[in-house]
């Protein structure tokens, strides 16, 4: 297998994983965030354990890690809290496009096509359609929460790419990634409970599910993740990431009672359509 596809392949294996994320985290709504989150990434470092001589990288390569990782997952949280959870999230998936877009401020080798715009455009106008229904709205009182909402999505944008620069580290080293990223949410629960303690009470079950998400869409999507892009063109990795919206929308709609929607339908065409077009090297005969 061709590095290309082995890229595209694992980026489609990512967007699976993530997917998976809205429909897991539709059972832990009474559970912390930092929590959730800090459980979830420690679990993804202790199942990688085995790899743990890869996790030695030098201290730049560790900073961009955690600082990808984390820095992602808090500044999203953050903009939960001071905004709309729709608006904010449909903000932050302005990061495949960031991704597309900035690829040349990376890689001078990859210059931006029209065919890369016409389907970042139609993403992110699919990803629009699809969490706001045509009705989206921005309130002025909630700029802060929009603007960490932005500011999370160039944090993942440029986590992917400085990973896709940096193809020195092995990516297990992703592991340690997680590892210490998970301890950091951990630390900020635990300090959140210090300034403003909440009873939390969970089951089994709630534990299942949290390690569940480090062992998938907060834990092997991020391995997946740095294999496609290390492989292959990030502006066609880039532009398959707005499948996740699509494909996470098409696994609420089977495991819970969301409502399918004209505009959903509408916005799956237009997310298909972006994919296929911002990947369009692959579909045709290059000389």
């Amino acid at each position: 297998m061709s590095p290309q596809k082995l890229s595209v392949t694992f980026a489609l294996i990512t967007v699976l994983l993530w997917s998976s994320l809205a429909v897991l985290a539709s059972y832990l709504v009474h559970v912390p965030a930092f929590l959730q989150l800090g459980v979830a990434l420690t679990s993804c470092g202790l199942i990688s354990l085995v790899k743990w001589r890869h996790w030695r990288v030098p201290m730049g390569t560790l900073a961009i890690g955690v600082g990808g990782i984390f820095g992602y997952h808090y500044l999203l949280f953050m903009s939960y809290r001071n905004a709309p959870m729709i608006e904010a999230n449909l903000i932050n998936y302005l990061w495949p496009l960031l991704i597309v877009v900035l690829t040349p401020l990376y890689f001078r080798d990859k210059p931006l096509r029209i065919y890369h715009l016409v389907g970042a455009t139609l993403g992110i106008s699919g990803a629009i359609l699809i969490g706001s229904g045509g009705k989206l709205e921005l309130d002025s009182q909630h700029m802060t929460g929009y603007l960490l909402a932005l500011a999370a999505a160039f944090a993942w944008s440029n986590y992917s790419l400085a990973c896709g620069k940096l193809r020195s580290f092995p990516s297990a080293a992703v592991g340690g990634f997680c590892f210490w990223s998970g301890l950091l949410a951990l630390a900020l629960f635990g300090g959140e409970q210090l300034l403003a303690p909440v009873e939390v009470e969970l089951s089994g079950n709630d534990w299942l599910l949290m390690i569940a998400l480090g062992a998938g869409p907060l834990g092997m999507a991020f391995f997946t993740w740095d294999i496609a892009l290390k492989n292959g063109d990030t502006r066609i990795v880039g532009a398959l990431a707005y499948t996740a919206p699509l494909a996470s929308t098409a696994l609420l709609i089977l495991f819970t009672d969301s409502e399918v929607r004209l505009s959903t339908m509408i916005a799956m065409v237009m997310i298909i359509a972006s994919a296929i077009i911002g990947s369009w090297e692959l579909l045709v005969r290059r000389r």
